[in-house]
């Protein structure tokens, strides 16, 4: 459809009909849609051509404001122009941006992630969680620590970004930041998501990702066997502070739960489940997602073994969980008590959990991914490793079938 643009200027009296002195405005319509705006020129309103929309008579004064004028009506031509050019729709919306100088001001960088940044803090809770809103902050620090150190600059104009700009900000979180890849493009993806923002705001043309790979590598991810979990479980402690620390990664490796989950876990979230045993019902802080795992009698004998405890009681919490640094601290120590050689964390709990104690029993993926709260079964790859005894026990069972039917 034509878009149909039309120009008209007018006098209008600044308080009554009745005065002399009168303000000219130009007035644009485009489709049918009006926008006004003062030439903040005054006239006397019988000096004043309604029919031609200019000043009457060839005095200097008549000239100079008519020459204005001309300058206003070529001016509103040229951004019609600019505007059809852009591949932007020409509506009283774009053209007024246009007038007013907003659609060519440069939208910044760090104003943009300041904004994304505030409103994501606004959400705590409801869409986000704290955690998430702290690394976007570091991602936002990482930014500004880039800026100086390539441009000696505090920001950056959004239509400066491009692939070379991405490419050294890897290079400085690599070697400057001293990050792994997986890290690196952690940071990266969330810069990726403000740009991301950016053009579909229309602020930002080309995306300056494009033939940027954002793979990460493969990580080995440990966990513990059968038998490190069992020597663990066997293994007396000296003092009571160990044997809880140790009681409650215990409790993980055969839950799957995070440390933040069973920190937060309240005695109302085990309860029955479909079958008569006891689950635990509880939502992932990290994701907001619901997981239900039926409780191994391991995990019973460690529920119940606390159900008395003064902690446990007071705070209506299943376990007497201590601060994830001071658990930390004790999990190191119960390594080298128990001869393990890797560094205990519960994330190896949650891998333990995922690759020894249900995959290579035999529980299929689909539920272990639903049991530790994962959105898709990708995520859950990364956790469960197929051991090779798996893979022999599985061939196994399909030599047997092959062999009966032969």
């Amino acid at each position: 459809m034509e878009t149909r643009l039309s120009i008209l200027f007018f006098a209008k009296s600044k308080r009554k009909k009745s005065d002399e002195q009168a303000t000219i405005y130009l007035r644009v319509t485009i489709n049918g849609t009006r926008f006004e705006v003062s030439t903040h020129r005054d006239v006397d309103r019988s000096k004043w051509s309604t029919e031609a929309g200019r000043m009457k008579g060839s005095s200097e004064d008549a000239k100079r404001v008519n020459v204005y004028l001309d300058t206003l009506r070529a001016k509103v031509y040229t951004y019609q122009k600019e505007i059809l050019q852009s591949d932007e729709p020409l509506t009283v919306e774009t053209f007024k941006a246009k007038w007013s100088g907003v659609a060519d001001k440069s939208r910044m960088l760090c104003e943009v992630f300041t904004e994304h940044n505030n409103k994501m803090g606004q959400l705590i809770n409801k869409d986000y969680s704290a955690a998430t809103l702290e690394r976007y902050k570091t991602s936002f620090d990482h930014t500004k620590s880039f800026l100086k150190w390539k441009y000696g600059i505090e920001d950056i104009a959004i239509d400066k970004l491009n692939y070379e700009f991405v490419t050294d900000y890897e290079f400085w979180l690599k070697s400057i930041r001293n990050c792994n890849h997986n890290t690196t493009m952690k940071y990266i993806g969330n810069f990726r998501k403000i740009v991301n923002i950016c053009i579909r705001n229309g602020w930002l043309q080309k995306d300056p990702f494009l033939g940027f790979k954002m793979t990460k590598r493969e990580v080995v991810r440990h966990y513990l066997s059968d038998g490190e979990l069992q020597i663990m479980a066997d293994k007396p402690f000296a003092t009571e502070r160990l044997g809880q620390v140790r009681d409650i990664f215990l409790f993980c490796c055969f839950t799957g739960l995070a440390y933040a989950d069973v920190k937060k876990l309240k005695r109302s979230e085990i309860a029955l489940g479909v079958d008569g045993d006891k689950w635990i019902f509880t939502e992932r802080q990290k994701t907001d997602t619901q997981s239900r795992i039926p409780l191994l009698p391991i995990a019973q004998g460690i529920v119940d073994k606390y159900n008395d405890h003064p902690q446990c009681v007071s705070e209506d919490r299943v376990l007497p969980v201590l601060s994830n640094q001071k658990m930390n601290a004790y999990l190191k120590e119960i390594a080298d008590l128990c001869g393990i050689n890797k560094v205990l964390t519960f994330h190896i709990a949650r891998h333990t959990f995922a690759t020894t104690v249900t995959l290579s029993n035999g529980v299929p993926i689909e539920s272990v991914s639903k049991m530790l709260g994962h959105k898709n079964i990708k995520i859950t790859q990364h956790y469960a490793k197929i051991l090779d005894r798996k893979v022999s026990d599985d061939m196994k069972l399909l030599k047997q079938k092959l062999n009966a039917g032969l």
